[in-house]
């Protein structure tokens, strides 16, 4: 059987060699491109299964390359990746037809499962591996059923082990409802947050945009760095299996 055959576009050759090494090893062939009109061409004049495109190219937007891959090869998948993530950007990816949008910089092993994820969205099960390299960023809800928990507006909150520290988090579910989740805005620059109150966005792919509430008042500790990474397995795979996301902890006042 002719293994599938993907098309990494980037003008950064560091990004593109590692991506071309890890996809090759596993068995897939691998082009690249360094700009958005060379990917194009190679789109028009060859057959690809996947085409993984940069945002921000030397001559035009990798949107465009999704655009045209679309309507040249729409059998092809499509995933986006980016340096500087922007809400705008995930939306418009989504509505064009993309099926990830990926944060760099990611490990060899986050690019694989999203390139095998992509290839089945249907059946595919996350190796445990993957599931490892999150669990400091997710939550199984059998952990929530053994806390007293808050829910407003599909956050919750949960005591820590350290004394006044609380965990903030959503329930991807109560998203789901509306839409395949896409992409979290957390915003990263507030140091309290008041309960009833934004920190966060999301983005879901049918382009609706939905204000995460604090249900708690406190002082930020941290936020979850990597929400962009877990909330892509999350919302496709492990949903209905029992997992959270956790998007901030904070210390409350005594």
């Amino acid at each position: 059987m002719e293994k599938q055959r993907i098309l990494i576009v980037d003008d950064d050759p560091v990004i593109a060699l590692s991506c071309k090494k890890i996809l090759g090893m596993e068995g897939f062939t691998v082009f690249t491109a360094e700009d958005g009109e060379g990917a194009i061409k190679r789109v028009s004049d060859e057959t690809f299964d996947m085409v993984i495109t940069d945002v921000r190219l030397p001559d035009i937007n990798g949107l465009a390359v999704v655009r045209e891959s679309r309507i040249v090869q729409p059998s092809a998948d499509i995933m986006v990746i980016s340096g500087y993530p922007a809400r705008e950007d995930a939306r418009e990816a989504t509505r064009l037809g993309a099926f990830e949008y990926v944060e760099k910089p990611f490990t060899p092993d986050f690019m694989l499962n999203a390139v095998k994820r992509v290839f089945d969205q249907k059946g595919w099960i996350l190796r445990k591996t993957y599931i490892n390299q999150f669990k400091k960023y997710i939550v199984p809800t059998s952990e929530l059923d053994n806390f007293t928990v808050y829910y407003k507006d599909g956050t919750w909150a949960r005591p820590l082990i350290k004394e006044e520290v609380w965990e903030i988090g959503m329930d991807v579910r109560h998203f789901l409802v509306s839409g395949q989740l896409m992409y979290v805005e957390l915003m990263k620059h507030m140091k309290a947050l008041a309960a009833g109150e934004p920190f966060a966005r999301l983005t879901s792919s049918d382009g609706k945009i939905f204000d995460i509430m604090s249900p708690m008042t406190g002082v930020v500790k941290m936020f979850n760095e990597r929400a962009n990474e877990a909330i892509s397995s999350l919302a496709k795979n492990y949903a209905s299996e029992g997992w959270q996301l956790w998007l901030a902890r904070i210390v409350t006042s005594s």
